[in-house]
């Protein structure tokens, strides 16, 4: 069972103004629609109100301005919902990690492992890795040559980390990422395309998550950089000599091509594509599903869709679409007529 905490307990840990009965014991988070006794919700918008009435929620995070919506009790914050994120680490703390090496994992004899560090079964640590204290390695990763990883990083089961690269404090890589394989540099030679040996390394900054399966290409020449707190949700490919700008948040299935430039704090939304060698503002937003096709040099909101239609409606959209230039000489001539006809009046 779940350890329960008291709403002034909960409060005294993480900030926040308790209003009704502070001793109302909570032990889960949930959403409002399945919460039941002992459950916490949160709160951000007016439109919840009929749901609340419904709500089996023992408690709720909330802002001032919308606790009149409740009897409940409730904690009183600015941001119910990265409140909720903490009430949820709290109330569900990891797993304690055994430290040590497993038996079955191979280490080299020149790497640097302390004592403070947890290394899973079947993994495979190259020479010259150093890891930093309480890096937590899990069941079947590979770490290559001369790899460093900074402390309190985490690896999930079945991650690669290719040779050379270096992974900061406190990230966390989860299962089938991949930092650091060859980019995709070819040159064409008398009809044969001859490969363009990747030399740079991979670079993750402090705080960098890495979801399942995403890609992170290592540098042509120069380093791929991925700044820090930068978050990635899985299955994305990030191309050679990128850099990612710190606190970026980036979705599922984006792809971005080599030597693209992403700002600091931009939201990109998933299946977006970027083309190799743009440049992205700082505070960008990019809606998902859009092909960035040239630099964004402002910050602001850019979408590049079209909205779905049945396959028959585009199918007349398309044949529409491949006489844009004739429509557009057409309408550049009626100007020229209606202007020759003003001017004889």
């Amino acid at each position: 069972m779940s350890k329960s905490y008291s709403l002034d307990d909960i409060a005294k840990a993480l900030g926040g103004v308790v209003i009704g009965d502070g001793a109302t014991l909570i032990s889960r988070v949930s959403s409002i629609a399945n919460a039941k006794a002992g459950d916490i919700s949160f709160i951000h918008d007016a439109k919840y109100e009929k749901a609340l009435a419904s709500s089996g929620a023992s408690a709720f995070v909330l802002r001032e301005k919308h606790s009149a919506l409740t009897p409940l009790p409730g904690i009183i914050v600015d941001n119910p919902y990265a409140y909720f994120a903490k009430v949820s680490t709290f109330l569900n703390p990891p797993a304690t990690i055994k430290t040590g090496v497993a038996p079955s994992a191979v280490v080299d004899a020149s790497a640097s492992v302390p004592a403070s560090c947890s290394v899973g079964a079947l993994v495979v640590i190259g020479e010259n890795v150093v890891l930093g204290e309480n890096v937590v390695i899990g069941s079947g990763c590979i770490i290559e040559n001369d790899v460093t990883i900074a402390n309190n990083t985490r690896l999930e089961p079945h991650v690669t980390i290719k040779h050379h690269c270096e992974i900061g404090e406190h990230c966390h890589l989860f299962s089938g990422a991949v930092i650091g394989s060859d980019g995709f540099g070819y040159t064409e030679d008398a009809g044969r395309w001859l490969k363009i040996p990747q030399v740079g390394r991979v670079i993750l900054q402090a705080h960098v998550d890495v979801g399942a399966n995403t890609t992170i290409d290592r540098g042509a020449l120069d380093d791929t950089i991925i700044e820090e707190g930068v978050k990635l949700d899985n299955l994305i490919q990030i191309g050679h000599n990128c850099r990612i700008g710190a606190h970026t948040v980036i979705a599922g299935c984006v792809g971005i091509a080599g030597s693209a430039r992403v700002g600091k704090r931009c939201k990109i939304g998933g299946a977006a594509m970027i083309l190799g060698h743009l440049e992205i503002a700082d505070h960008v937003t990019i809606s998902p599903g859009s092909m960035i096709t040239r630099s964004l040099n402002a910050a602001d909101t850019y979408t590049a869709l079209m909205p779905f239609q049945t396959h028959k409606a585009w199918l007349s959209t398309a044949a529409k679409i491949r006489h844009l230039d004739d429509f557009a000489d057409k309408i550049k001539q009626l100007e020229k007529e209606i202007a020759l006809l003003k001017s004889k009046q």
